[in-house]
């Protein structure tokens, strides 16, 4: 790739992060998206998202847990039930238009439920029964290990639409979800780690950047109900991925 090429990828990664981790995400689907527009290699697609979002879900979480917007005892039993399904559903090779049309559409419906007006957005959280924790990760990972993505999109709605936890501390949940899932996909996969473009650090300099901007906001500056909407935003961004890519 030529340096302007680089530098506008970098750029686009870098407000994709910014977006993403405002509400926890560290955004694979984003780099994916950005790197499908300038025809980059599906072999140097995915491993280069899942290292990025290694390094900014570590930051994300580092940010969050800072700011004591995190919940340890909650994200337990969801990472005992996500991990194996996201290997064992990572090993599955379903047709991409029969399961990206339908998660797609899940994630509209969730999108609409957050950025539609409602006075129950915001309220006393409830944690479900550990069990429910587990078999919902393991759905959760089963669909991220079939997306590729870290999984954060799937959970942060089901645990908002639950009440599960407030919008901020579920940010702190989704970022480290994201980075166990993220990291036990790359365990996974060690192989692709050849694959990795030599402009790696300047995406990885950029992503950070955005990442530091995008954590600021949703640790502390964003409305409890802004964060609600920018995740429908979110959700519709990763949504149009599955469903266009």
């Amino acid at each position: 790739m030529d340096m302007s090429t680089v530098l506008l990828l970098a750029l686009l990664m870098m407000a994709g992060a910014a977006l993403y981790t405002s509400v926890g995400h560290a955004g694979a689907s984003a780099y994916l998206a950005v790197m499908a527009l300038f025809s980059v290699s599906a072999d140097t697609m995915r491993p280069t998202a899942l290292v990025l979002n290694i390094l900014v879900a570590g930051f994300t979480t580092w940010r969050f847990v800072r700011a004591g917007q995190f919940n340890a005892k909650l994200l337990l039993p969801f990472v005992i039930g996500a991990i194996p399904a996201a290997y064992l559903a990572g090993q599955a090779h379903l047709p991409g238009h029969v399961y990206r049309p339908i998660v797609a559409g899940v994630l509209l419906l969730a999108a609409l439920r957050l950025l539609w007006p409602s006075k129950r957005e915001v309220r006393e959280p409830a944690p479900p029964r550990n069990w429910i924790a587990v078999l919902s990760g393991a759905g959760i990972g089963a669909l991220s290990g079939l997306t590729g993505t870290g999984g954060g999109i799937f959970l942060s709605p089901l645990v908002l639409l639950l009440g599960w936890e407030t919008p901020r501390r579920t940010s702190g949940l989704s970022a480290a979800f994201i980075l166990c899932v993220s990291i036990a996909g790359q365990l996974g996969n060690l192989t692709s780690v050849g694959r990795l473009p030599r402009e790696l650090p300047i995406f990885v300099i950029a992503v950070l950047v955005g990442a530091v901007i995008g954590t600021r906001l949703g640790v502390s500056k964003l409305d409890p109900r802004r964060l609600l909407q920018a995740l429908g935003i979110v959700l519709v961004i990763a949504a149009a991925k599955l469903a266009l890519i």
